[in-house]
């Protein structure tokens, strides 16, 4: 919701969590995928993603393995992504990387500014479950609190109330990213 909020208000963006999508129909990811947790979790050769979550939140050891495969190549995804984007006539207002682990990952020195958006937790798990995330409970865990992503963004949005309310919000920052003339 707030990243496309963000593209309607003139940002560039790009989900990682749709780099990493894009990455599970790379066969040789696939082929990586497979040779590690076998080939139930890509039947039909298509990667069961829900499959791979529960084999990488089983253990740290495997989440830790998953993250070393994706996380480079997801970095080198964004970095080609910026370069085409800031070399855009006219420039995009805003180059906006959604990065779900940003802060627990150490990635937040990779951008000019990071910005939280935040909404209660009853919210936040229905909102998972709708976008077919399974293993909430794992995943929260390995997520820092909301509070203290807040204490270490730039910026912080709250989305739990209406689409125009977390618009104003956004457009708020927005303003005060862009580079003056």
């Amino acid at each position: 919701m707030a990243l496309a909020a963000l593209a309607r208000l003139g940002a560039a963006t790009l989900s990682t969590d749709a780099v990493v999508h894009q990455l599970y129909g790379d066969p040789e990811v696939r082929d990586e995928v497979v040779a590690r947790w076998g080939p139930d979790v890509a039947p039909a050769g298509a990667v069961d993603r829900a499959a791979v979550a529960r084999r990488a939140f089983a253990a740290p050891a495997e989440r830790d393995w998953l993250e070393g495969l994706l996380w480079p190549l997801v970095g080198a995804r964004v970095a080609a992504w910026r370069e085409v984007e800031a070399a855009r006539t006219p420039p995009p207002r805003a180059l906006v990387v959604e990065t779900p682990l940003l802060f627990e990952a150490g990635l937040e020195g990779l951008y000019d500014a990071t910005l939280v958006i935040l909404a209660d937790e009853d919210v936040r798990a229905e909102r998972a479950a709708a976008r077919g995330h399974s293993a909430v409970d794992e995943r929260t865990t390995r997520q820092l609190s909301q509070d203290e992503k807040a204490a270490r963004a730039d910026h912080v949005v709250r989305n739990d109330r209406d689409l125009h309310a977390l618009e104003l919000e956004l457009a708020d920052v927005l303003e005060k990213l862009s580079p003056r003339s």
